[in-house]
């Protein structure tokens, strides 16, 4: 299996389909892959060989997607740089990669000088942007324009297909290298479903692509020969825009995402009206937006996948007939391509509705963390990645994330998960999003505490939260705390960054 092989199934069966659109442009298959096999062939003049990692720093963009074959056309390893990561952080990733060549739009063009002073490995520049090339870069469109296409190296297999870096919250971030057969094993598994992709339909990237969870869907959407749209970055008022305007299908969301776009002041339901799925992911969903979206969109189908990037990344997928029914507040049910379990301290799994660690194994599985074999060694273990999530499995198999272990709160010996307050929170109409963490506290060895960005101008008193958690959950769960922020820090994905809460509001 290797991640070109949909563009020769695509040219073969309907060349004429439109494959990208970007704003304006719409390419169809034909061209695409014309400009695939030409990109490559400019890599390989550049000197780019088998294996070599490229980088690339750019928002969202058809060129974004060229890029994401050409690499592995031309024999090479896609490196994704975060987009919101700081210098220091990109330079990191370039180096600890070994990227050969860097590819950048007009977004972070102005980085790229203090980048190259700190990374000698990267030997070219490849301007994607709109403008005129910067001096001594090599022009993206020029190198379509002037290089003959070069044939399909049809990498793939077990072979090494991208690394993307995660992580960073202790220490330096982590590459995940992912091989080719473990990021199509995943996106089988989730097409096999039926449920994950809409045949000929058109799907939306407005999370950004340097993240799997979204480039995930970009295997599944090339799988099925379906045309991609993607707008630069999240935007509520682009997205609302480009709905309708493409006739989008399918969209990948974090719930963070849609509560957005849900609470922006031009949200019209009317521009969901030819959305078909919906697919969330990437961070807990609360219940109070999932009915929420329920009931704004009940032609939508409603899909939930739950995994990690280490895991190619889902492992487990809940479908729409599940969110009609009993389990809806779930993560699904392992997929057809991953074996779930969970498990206690000693590895051993726990009985069904008793809390411990979510393990998984299959050929979704990483390679490793690049170049840190001892780190590799701590999470998969006898062929099982540990993720860190804490949940459990019910008698029909359906698995409940209750919270990351290290964000799991211990006061005074009691066990409390975030996502059980925080869903409770985000009940109160005056709540508009909110994070729950752990702070010290010398009587009980942790408090619990919230932090809550208030809906609308009015602050909520801090004692009618407390009796509104207090009338739901026991007693220590309740928080002992409350700050009131204007926004939760997020990562370059979505997820509310609660070790930046702790650090900030442990004093």
């Amino acid at each position: 299996m290797y991640l070109t092989q949909p563009l020769h199934r695509a040219l073969q069966q309907f060349p004429d389909r439109i494959a990208t659109i970007h704003g304006d442009r719409a390419r169809d298959f034909t061209t695409h892959v014309q400009r695939v096999a030409r990109l490559a062939g400019g890599l390989r003049s550049l000197g780019v060989e088998s294996g070599d990692r490229v980088a690339m720093y750019a928002l969202n963009s058809d060129r974004y997607l060229e890029h994401l074959m050409a690499v592995p056309w031309a024999d090479a390893v896609l490196a994704p740089v975060n987009t919101r990561w700081a210098e220091p952080e990109v330079v990191y990733g370039l180096n600890d990669c070994d990227a050969r060549v860097l590819l950048v739009d007009d977004t972070f063009a102005p980085a790229v000088p203090a980048l190259l002073a700190e990374c000698p490995g990267v030997k070219h520049v490849v301007y994607a942007g709109e403008g005129p090339t910067p001096e001594g870069w090599v022009s993206y469109e020029d190198l379509v324009a002037a290089c003959d296409p070069v044939p399909d190296a049809r990498r793939g297999g077990d072979a090494l297909a991208a690394l993307f870096y995660t992580g960073g919250t202790t220490g330096a971030p982590k590459g995940v290298a992912l091989s080719h057969a473990g990021m199509l094993t995943s996106a089988l598994g989730c097409v096999a479903t039926g449920f994950m992709t809409t045949p000929g339909g058109r799907f939306l990237h407005a999370a950004p692509m340097f993240h799997l969870g979204d480039l995930a869907h970009w295997v599944m959407q090339s799988l099925t020969g379906n045309t991609q749209v993607t707008i630069p970055a999240f935007d509520p008022a682009a997205l609302l825009a480009a709905l309708p305007e493409h006739g989008v299908t399918d969209l990948f969301l974090v719930p963070t995402m849609l509560r957005i776009v849900l609470d922006h002041p031009d949200f019209d339901p009317a521009a969901f009206a030819g959305l078909r799925r919906l697919v969330y992911a990437a961070a807990p969903m609360p219940a109070e937006l999932l009915d929420r979206a329920s009931e704004l969109f009940p032609h939508v189908e409603l899909v939930q996948a739950y995994g990690m990037t280490e895991l190619s990344p889902a492992i487990t997928l809940l479908g729409p007939s599940d969110h009609a029914g009993p389990h809806r507040y779930s993560a699904g049910r392992a997929a057809p391509h991953s074996e779930v379990r969970v498990v206690a301290p000693d590895g051993g799994e726990v009985p069904r509705g008793t809390v411990g660690e979510i393990v998984t194994r299959g050929g979704h599985l990483m390679l490793g963390y690049w170049g840190k074999p001892e780190l590799t060694a701590e999470v998969v273990r006898d062929g099982w990645m540990h993720t860190g999530d804490a949940g459990y499995l019910d008698e029909a198999g359906y698995l409940y994330v209750v919270d990351r272990i290290k964000d799991m709160i211990i006061t005074g010996g009691e066990n409390v998960y975030s996502a059980e307050v925080e869903n409770v929170l985000h009940e109160h109409p005056l709540v508009a999003t909110c994070a729950v963490i752990g702070l010290p506290d010398d009587r009980y060895g942790e408090r619990v505490h919230a932090v809550v960005v208030p809906a609308g101008d009015r602050h909520p008193d801090p004692a009618e939260l407390d009796a509104h958690v207090r009338a739901r959950l026991a007693n220590y769960k309740v928080p002992r705390g409350y700050d009131f922020v204007d926004e939760l820090p997020l990562s370059g994905a979505g997820k509310v960054l609660k070790h930046e809460l702790r650090s900030r509001f442990r004093s």
